[in-house]
């Protein structure tokens, strides 16, 4: 008999009431109006999305990443365990109760990622922080990794759209150092969002991580020719 289970603990949120949920010592979910967000059991892709996101970074030793959504904390962790004792990785989140799971019941799960002087936390909008970056040279990310929820879809199609529309894509770009990467997490492919990275100057690669059950879509951006050329976009 399948064991329950148990909410540990709730907030309202944007995108409806975010929940934590437990079975057992180390079984989580996290939920958002009862469909299921994440889970603690399966996260190749996040692992995958971390490590995508920095291979162009082996061998640096202070390279500057932003990880925008904590989530349980996988990608982070992968970012940790892929880069030098140098770096420096800013996390972005909205929801304040996130961080507060992920130093308190999550911690267990990625090693304490946040407890690693490595990582600073802003609770804010990765939108702001990648604006800001933008401003200045020395702020600029090696780079963006986005693992929010959904991830681009249809629905964000809009230019104004303030993550995947091709404003926000413009200020990731400027955002980014020379060769810097966007890697971003999604639910499934999807074709406009690619063209609207190849507009924007990023060479894309799309990768569905693992073998076999649901596989979900990274998006590999790298920052290259000028905006408006034809950039190469790889298969999945």
């Amino acid at each position: 008999m399948a064991r329950p289970w148990h909410t540990v603990d709730r907030v309202r949120t944007g995108d409806g009431v975010l929940e934590l949920r437990r079975r057992g010592d180390a079984d989580f979910l996290i939920t958002v109006d009862g469909r299921v967000l994440m889970n603690s059991a399966s996260h190749r892709s996040e692992l995958a999305l971390g490590v995508l996101a920095c291979a162009h970074l082996r061998g640096r030793r202070t390279p500057r990443v932003l990880v925008g959504g904590l989530g349980m904390g996988f990608t982070l962790r992968a970012v940790l365990d892929f880069l030098a004792p140098g770096a420096r990785v800013v996390v972005a989140e909205l929801v304040p109760q996130v961080v507060h799971w992920c130093r308190g019941p999550l911690a267990g799960l990625t090693g304490n990622a946040l407890d690693d002087p490595r990582v600073t936390v802003e609770v804010a909008d990765v939108a702001a922080v990648i604006g800001r970056a933008g401003a200045r040279a020395s702020d600029r990310f090696d780079a963006i990794v986005l693992d929010l929820y959904e991830g681009p879809h249809a629905g964000h199609h809009r230019e104004g759209d303030p993550l995947y529309g091709s404003r926000a894509l413009a200020a990731t770009r400027a955002a980014l150092a020379p060769k810097g990467v966007l890697a971003v997490w999604g639910e499934g492919h999807d074709p406009g969002f690619v063209k609207r990275l190849g507009r924007a100057g990023f060479s894309v690669a799309c990768r569905r991580p693992g073998r076999g059950g649901l596989r979900h879509q990274v998006y590999v951006a790298t920052k290259g020719a000028a905006p408006g050329r034809t950039n190469k976009v790889k298969p999945r």
